[in-house]
């Protein structure tokens, strides 16, 4: 995913659906600098991680 809409993810207000390789993730921050985020999954939130930003992928809305 691009850093730019990772950051505004991050500062956004609402919800995001964002996954890790199909998990559910929550993103806590991004290292632009290393292309990493710092996450842990929506169902495991003590198992926090560095990913690389390329297994991230945002969930658009369900239709």
């Amino acid at each position: 995913m691009e850093v730019d809409r990772l950051q505004e993810i991050v500062q956004s207000p609402a919800m995001i659906n964002i996954n890790y390789h199909g998990i559910p993730v929550y993103i806590q921050e991004v290292d632009d600098k290393n292309e990493t985020a710092r996450v842990f999954p929506l169902d495991e939130m003590d198992h926090e991680q560095f990913v690389d930003l390329n297994g991230l992928t945002e969930e658009g809305p369900s239709i």
